[in-house]
């Protein structure tokens, strides 16, 4: 084989070594690009734990039913809206509760009543006033790019003996410290536990309250 030759294979040869190193490279990216994103599609917000609170007044024991929501709420879904549209709402593509906000609230509600009542579910045969909670709207609501609040609204009724004791829709509604899900769902814990306060002091006020 002639000199020229030579130098023609082996620069082939490296031209061939750089290629490959190259296409190992972008395949290395790729994959990281791809796990990345992988990881981004599955992130899972809770409420995360309940804040120490100071003792409030006591109630009597009460049944806590699960909490109810329509159709549009029964999934695992961080859903935001543009304020002011009221036809239109949106979830996050890579977020996600880790369930329902309805069975998210059902806990908070409970783990919240529990420092002030002994809480039954509707499965207890104890008699007892009975809870029934409907959620009609938990979502981030933005006014604009940089405002958006987490928002909660929801409708109690409290029985006993079968009777409508008291009734009444709440709202409640918290700033979010960023425009994004992270945010919203941050924003959607504050709701809910300021919603949780309002139940406690409403319950404290019905003709039950302080009864054995």
């Amino acid at each position: 084989m002639s000199r020229h030759a030579a130098s023609l294979s082996l620069r082939s040869f490296a031209g061939l070594g750089r290629a490959l190193l190259a296409a190992i490279a972008v395949g290395t990216l790729v994959a990281a690009c791809a796990g990345n994103q992988a990881a981004l599609s599955d992130i899972r917000y809770d409420l995360g734990p309940l804040e120490a609170q100071p003792a409030p007044p006591s109630l009597p024991p009460l049944k806590v039913l699960e909490v109810s929501a329509p159709p549009t709420l029964d999934h695992d879904g961080i859903l935001y809206r543009i304020s002011g549209d009221a036809q239109r709402e949106s979830r996050y593509a890579n977020s996600r509760w880790t369930m329902s906000p309805a069975r998210l609230l059902t806990q908070r509600l409970r783990t919240s009543l529990s420092s002030r009542a002994t809480v039954l579910s509707g499965a207890d045969a104890v008699p007892a006033p009975m809870l029934k909670i409907e959620l009609t709207e938990f979502e981030q609501v933005f006014d604009n790019a940089n405002s958006s609040s987490g928002v909660l609204a929801a409708r109690a009724t409290l029985m006993q003996g079968g009777k409508v004791i008291a009734q009444r829709s709440f709202i409640s509604r918290a700033p979010a410290s960023s425009q994004d899900a992270a945010g919203g769902a941050a924003a959607l814990r504050a709701a809910s536990d300021d919603f949780a306060g309002q139940i406690g002091a409403w319950l404290s006020v019905q003709a039950f309250a302080g009864t054995p």
